[in-house]
């Protein structure tokens, strides 16, 4: 099998060779120096004239006007688009004009890179632009780009299918580059995020992304083997335990932003890949972290976006503390006027399937509690709100709560129907830990793929004596989307998991020699989409050959007309 370019690839690789013939590198490894960029030259030339007498920019040609003697081009660098004028006389002074006249005008193309030096000054029609004195050829692209042309209010060739999008993200953000802007505030977020925790005292740590044991979450992990030490390994479905570790080995607040892999469905607002950031605080409970996570998202928000206020869909939400609480039983009494409190695991079971929602005989009591909340109650929290005081059997690594112990002391925020914030008052008594590890291993042999592993090294850990600790875990995957008005998580994400690319099957010339058709027509055959002998032979005969002398004639090729009865035998 082969590859058939398009008629534009074709160009742009005989445009590449002479480029080459007339002595040109077109990938040259010398350091082009910039010295301004295309948001600068538009932001403050008018103010500062002077400091744009001599100036070097490197940018991608997205548009060209060729005329005479003199063309305009736009050039995209990574602040945004900037004109500038190329003159033949300016860019040639000499005698010799193939860089304007054979270089400028038929070899460049959309999408080519090229560093040019010069000055800034305003057209007559009011643009500021660069006067090209200088142009090097810095990349020669080979792939013309799904160039976005506008006319009379409408979009034509938008680059705009989310799967193209998100396979091709560097395509997205060259043509699209308006999408920069989410991931200029996701880096805005992370970087707010980490000053708070900074400003507080508190360490970035990094923990293992392999595991032997997968711990600290209930979730379905992914499974590698380890070579040399032929054992199987987990990629980490959370980084809590070895945080803890931590906090038993003297450190007073610790946070990771960590990548976490979960091998279980994919939706818009779940990725099997995903990023987390957990942080844990020495002799700190619940209630202390609520109010820090309030003011921690306060900043984020501030910082993301300018103000306490965001968008989501139709939702206005604002982050401004304090958020409202209310308790995990307060709220499905109020969404169903079910009360969970002192019910058995049968009594809820039946509850559950009362209100229409699906249970089997492999879910626990958390995880039918967790059903019901999930189905009846989260969606109806739109402004951040801590949902608090959870059933222990949901919680198998928090602390029970000090005034019932039926609860554990932790809290989930909810935002626009969804959580993205988890935390507890975390768990310190090793016994008290044991036996929540077990209870998690009869789950799993009740057929819970999702329960929790029994962690042996941590209980270890754990007996050397944990201070009293609060842990926060916050999936700034979907807190971006919020805070960027994003629906889908594949939005937020620089390259999100796709499913394998379908890669069209090409035929190569000696496959259609094997038939009997000769390898000048080949190109002619796989321009008319016949690009495997199965295609070709699918097609009717009778129009294959009327349309090879329309082909022939329309690309004025000098080659022999085969007869109809020749074309015949092709597809014997």
């Amino acid at each position: 099998m082969s590859t058939v370019l398009s008629e534009q690839e074709q160009q742009r690789r005989l445009n590449l060779q002479a480029i080459l013939d007339l002595g040109i590198n077109p990938y040259p490894a010398d350091e082009f120096e910039v010295n301004v960029t295309a948001a600068d030259i538009l932001a403050n030339y008018e103010r500062d004239k002077l400091n744009y007498k001599s100036i070097r920019i490197a940018g991608r040609i997205m548009s060209r006007r060729v005329m005479g003697s003199a063309s305009f081009m736009e050039l995209q660098d990574a602040t945004g688009r900037v004109q500038a004028y190329v003159k033949r006389d300016d860019l040639c002074p000499d005698e010799d004009k193939t860089l304007y006249n054979t270089v400028f005008k038929k070899l460049l193309d959309i999408g080519d890179i090229v560093g040019v030096e010069g000055y800034v000054f305003t057209t007559q029609t009011g643009e500021i632009s660069i006067h090209v004195e200088k142009l090097t050829i810095l990349t020669k692209s080979l792939r013309p780009l799904p160039i976005v042309k506008e006319a009379d209010g409408k979009t034509f060739d938008a680059f705009t299918d989310p799967e193209q999008r998100y396979r091709m993200r560097y395509v997205d953000l060259i043509v699209n580059p308006q999408n920069r802007d989410i991931f200029i505030k996701r880096n805005k977020l992370f970087t707010a995020m980490r000053d708070f925790f900074n400003d507080a005292g508190y360490m970035e740590v990094e923990t293992p992304v392999l595991q032997s044991i997968p711990g600290g979450a209930t979730a379905r992990p992914f499974i590698t083997h380890h070579n040399a030490l032929d054992i199987p390994l987990y990629l980490r479905i959370a980084n809590e335990l070895y945080l803890k570790r931590l906090i038993v080995g003297g450190f007073e607040g610790v946070y990771e932003f960590s990548k976490n892999f979960r091998n279980e469905g994919m939706d818009r607002t779940h990725n099997p890949e995903f990023t987390a950031m957990e942080i844990y605080v020495a002799y700190k409970d619940y209630n202390w972290m609520m109010n820090f996570t309030e003011q921690l998202l306060e900043k984020c928000a501030v910082a993301v976006n300018g103000s306490t206020k965001a968008t989501f869909g139709e939702h206005n939400i604002d982050f401004k503390a304090p958020y409202k609480r209310v308790t995990m039983a307060q709220s499905i009494l109020d969404f169903t006027g079910f009360d969970i409190s002192g019910k058995t695991e049968d009594q809820i079971r039946e509850a559950a399937k009362g209100m229409g929602i699906e249970v089997n005989d492999t879910m626990g009591k958390g995880k039918l509690i967790d059903e019901i909340f999930g189905e009846k109650c989260e969606g109806n929290y739109i402004q951040p709100t801590f949902i608090t005081d959870y059933p222990i059997e949901m919680s198998p690594l928090t602390k029970k709560h000090r005034d019932n112990p039926e609860l554990t002391e932790r809290f989930e925020l909810m935002v626009c129907g969804k959580e993205i914030a988890n935390a507890y008052s975390e768990l310190n008594d090793p016994i008290d830990q044991r036996e929540r590890f077990e209870d998690q291993l009869r789950l799993s042999e009740k057929g819970d793929d999702e329960a929790m592993f029994i962690d042996q090294d941590f209980l270890r850990a754990l007996e050397y004596g944990m201070p009293p600790t609060s842990g926060l875990g916050i999936g700034m995957d979907r807190l971006i989307m919020f805070l960027t008005n994003n629906a889908s998580i594949q939005e937020v994400l620089f390259f999100p998991q796709m499913r394998p690319e379908k890669v069209a099957k090409v035929a190569s010339v000696d496959d259609y020699t094997a038939q009997g058709i000769p390898a000048e027509w080949v190109p002619v055959l796989q321009k008319m989409g016949l690009t495997t002998i199965e295609l070709l032979k699918e097609a009717n005969p009778n129009k294959v050959f009327n349309d090879l002398g329309g082909l022939r004639k329309k690309m004025k090729l000098d080659i022999s007309m085969p007869s109809k009865e020749d074309v015949l035998t092709w597809f014997d």
